[in-house]
């Protein structure tokens, strides 16, 4: 599936993400502690994801429950293969240099890195 959300459909799918199945009311009361979002906007944004075929809506009770269909890490995952061949024009080092130049990364993100390139180099040999 290549998964293509837009801003405001990855704020939705954030918080389903976060609380699995969702009514609209759930992800409008969501949505509305950070920005001034209508629950209509909400409600209309939700059913085009569901024809996109991001969400699946349950309709057996009177309230609809929606749930991606999807998860976040197959989301990151096309997110960064567009960044790296658009942007970084395949380079994943220089991806890799510009994300940790321009975020200071905690001792542990650090840490959880050097981790990471250790098993990929002994998985290498």
């Amino acid at each position: 599936m290549d998964i293509k959300p837009t801003e405001s459909e990855l704020e939705i799918l954030q918080v389903m993400w976060s609380k699995g199945q969702c009514t609209v009311r759930d992800v409008h009361e969501e949505l509305a502690k950070n920005k001034d979002a209508g629950y209509t906007t909400t409600l209309k944004l939700m059913q085009i994801m569901h024809d996109k075929g991001m969400v699946e809506r349950d309709t057996s009770s009177k309230t609809h429950l929606y749930k991606a269909l999807f998860s976040q890490e197959q989301a990151q995952s096309n997110a960064l293969d567009k960044i790296l061949s658009t942007v970084f024009k395949g380079s994943t080092s220089n991806l890799v240099i510009q994300a940790l130049g321009q975020h200071r990364a905690s001792q542990d993100e650090i840490d959880a890195i050097k981790n990471y390139l250790d098993q990929f180099d002994n998985n290498k040999k």
